[in-house]
């Protein structure tokens, strides 16, 4: 069985980028204060959030938005 995207980015966001989940897990609760309406996790919107929050820089954004257009 195939893992959903969101848990597949989670894993990527710890294992290949080294973020720690407490700060993917503080990037999802802002990520559902800023956008109420979308689905309960977007994967497309998390990256801007951890860039945006400086948990990214743009190096690991780039990295995380390749991986997403071949995760897809």
């Amino acid at each position: 069985m195939e893992l959903p995207l969101p848990v597949k980015l989670f894993r990527f966001l710890q294992d290949e980028v080294g973020l720690p989940a407490a700060e993917i897990a503080t990037a999802e609760r802002l990520l559902e204060r800023l956008e109420p309406q979308q689905p309960a996790y977007a994967p497309n919107l998390m990256p801007i959030v951890l860039w945006q929050y400086g948990l990214l820089n743009l190096e690991q954004l780039d990295r995380v938005f390749d991986w997403l257009e071949t995760a897809q």
